[in-house]
């Protein structure tokens, strides 16, 4: 018995990447496109949706429901092209590990200033404990039992 030639390609060659999870079109020009010549369905074209977007044609952008839809959904990032990818990144061009790597950075970077945030609060609330608490015996050490203040003497 023998094996499909699915499984050979996988044995025999690296694996595989992960398809990616946002699609390489870029958002803002589907949004342009979307503004622009919606009612004409140049967004669908561009996300590589040809029937839609002759459908789009023909009604003029569903009579301006569809059109304001697909906007909407643009805008929010949660329109999709033709591989069901979402329209996520801004940028023209394909997504690179690179800003995803530079994402993953930044998010570091952010944890960290609020770990050394929360650090420099935590000190800020001992120290106006201590304050007050100094406050408290200066006044409990200047009343008299006359009623009078007075200064304590040097030692």
């Amino acid at each position: 018995m023998t094996r499909p030639d699915s499984y050979d390609e996988e044995l025999d060659g690296e694996p595989e990447a992960p398809p990616p999870d946002v699609s390489r079109r870029s958002r803002g020009v589907a949004l342009g496109l979307g503004v622009v010549g919606g009612i004409f369905g140049l967004h669908r074209f561009y996300v590589d949706k040809p029937k839609t977007a002759i459908a789009m044609i023909l009604t003029l952008g569903g009579l301006g429901i569809w059109y304001l839809y697909d906007v909407v959904l643009i805008a929010a990032g949660e329109f999709r092209d033709s591989e069901d990818l979402p329209l996520r990144e801004w940028a023209v061009g394909p997504v690179s590990s690179a800003s995803h790597e530079l994402r993953g950075r930044a998010e570091q970077r952010v944890a960290e200033l609020e770990e050394q945030l929360d650090a420099v609060r935590q000190q800020c609330n001992e120290l106006a404990e201590r304050v007050d608490f100094a406050e408290r015996m200066l006044a409990q050490q200047r009343e008299t039992p006359g009623g009078r203040r007075e200064l304590p003497r040097g030692a």
